[in-house]
């Protein structure tokens, strides 16, 4: 359990099989799961809800108040799911009223000195790589990677099973299944490397890659691409999440790479 060294506030709901090191400080209105292991110098503040598992290495801040002037001091929480792996220095801020959480999913990797900013919403299996920026309400899908010293804009969404180069500059939403890089952000390919260790067939990967020669490889727009791929290409879910991502995107999609 604790070291006599780390202090937690007699408020704090920590798990018996919780290990907390030295010089670590836990503050009120927290709750930790079984088998979570703390390293010292860690600092939880309120409103910090942590899964069962995970390992937070030193240096890492969770659930400060948002760097949002408009925030006014409302109750808002950091919810980290399961088997979570919190490396140095990462910094994660507690929501706002707008969402009123920042959200870390189950099996997520973030990397040191990574920074989740206010309301952030990331699915399982998520890793963000060192040094990567988060903005306020940028939202990534489950097994999305983020390249390390890349700077996401908020309100971004990043969608399932896409890997974004590292230092990117993402300032428009980043489809499912793809590769997102270069500088404006665009595509670079889908993530057949990812999809295939996660078990997507030949023939899975084949229809991802030729939607996407619709969408962005053909000089369509984005309405006449999309006509098409639901014309021509069977119903599965692939197809239909990525439709549904792009017709739902606030800030409009990245382009598609063409040489100057």
């Amino acid at each position: 359990m604790n070291q006599p060294l780390a202090y937690v506030h007699p408020s704090a709901k920590i798990a018996n099989t919780v290990v907390i090191e030295p010089f670590t400080t836990i503050h009120k209105n927290v709750v930790i799961g079984e088998g979570t292991w703390i390293g010292s110098n860690v600092t939880i503040m309120e409103g910090a809800r942590i899964g069962k598992n995970c390992r937070i290495f030193p240096g890492a801040v969770i659930s400060a108040i948002p760097q949002d002037l408009k925030f006014e001091g409302e109750d808002s929480t950091v919810q980290i799911g399961d088997n979570v792996i919190i490396r140095e220095f990462v910094t994660i801020n507690r929501g706002t009223k707008a969402l009123g959480k920042t959200i870390v999913g189950d099996n997520s990797l973030l990397m040191a000195t990574a920074h989740l900013a206010h309301d952030v919403v990331l699915g399982k299996n998520c890793i963000v790589v060192n040094g990567v920026l988060l903005a306020g309400h940028v939202e990534l899908g489950d097994w999305a990677i983020v390249g390390g010293l890349s700077a996401v804009q908020q309100f971004s969404k990043i969608g399932t099973h896409s890997f974004v180069g590292g230092g990117s500059l993402v300032r428009k939403d980043v489809p499912p299944y793809v590769k997102a890089a270069k500088e404006p952000i665009s595509y670079a390919g889908i993530n057949s490397i990812g999809l295939r260790r996660r078990g997507y067939s030949r023939d899975q990967i084949n229809d991802i890659q030729n939607i996407y020669r619709i969408l962005f490889q053909k000089n369509y727009n984005v309405s006449q691409a999309l006509e098409i791929i639901e014309t021509e290409f069977e119903a599965t879910q692939e197809r239909d999440e990525i439709i549904t991502f792009v017709r739902s995107s606030q800030s409009g999609i990245m382009k598609g790479f063409r040489l100057e």
